[in-house]
């Protein structure tokens, strides 16, 4: 009983809890057809960084460094349906911009369920992914 192709899915994830369920759950949309694109989106470093001061951290080496630990921590899973990739900037932007350059079908995503003062001020990762993804959002909510 599929309603939309499920080939490519893709599960951002930010090292909470909730993302393993995400994770588990885009595993189970896909089935043994479909791929799963883990992603992960790193925060863009400041200046005055004190590691971008004295040139010591860089951005492909945060990069390698969380990709690695993408794949530990999601090994046990289902090492052949997923792809991990980690991006930098900001989170509602870049999964919305990936899932477009790869043609995703859905867009798995958990939400943290804040509100009031709190959801003003952090804002809504999950929220913006809705806004500006081009294809189906499923939001876990928690």
């Amino acid at each position: 009983m599929a309603f939309f192709p499920r080939r490519r899915i893709v599960a951002p994830v930010d090292f909470s809890d909730y993302s393993l369920e995400v994770v588990q759950t885009a595993l189970e949309i896909a089935g043994d057809e479909g791929s799963v694109h883990v992603l992960h989106v790193l925060p863009d470093l400041s200046p005055t960084e004190p590691g971008v001061v004295w040139a010591t951290v860089d951005d492909t080496e945060r990069i390698n460094r969380t990709r690695l630990v993408l794949r530990d921590r999601y090994a046990d899973l289902a090492p052949r349906q997923l792809e991990f990739d980690v991006r930098v900037g900001d989170p509602g932007h870049e999964i919305a911009q990936f899932a477009d350059t790869m043609h995703a079908d859905l867009i798995v995503i958990a939400s943290h369920g804040r509100t009031g003062l709190k959801r003003l001020l952090i804002g809504s990762v999950a929220e913006r992914v809705v806004r500006l993804a081009h294809c189906p959002v499923l939001v876990l909510k928690k």
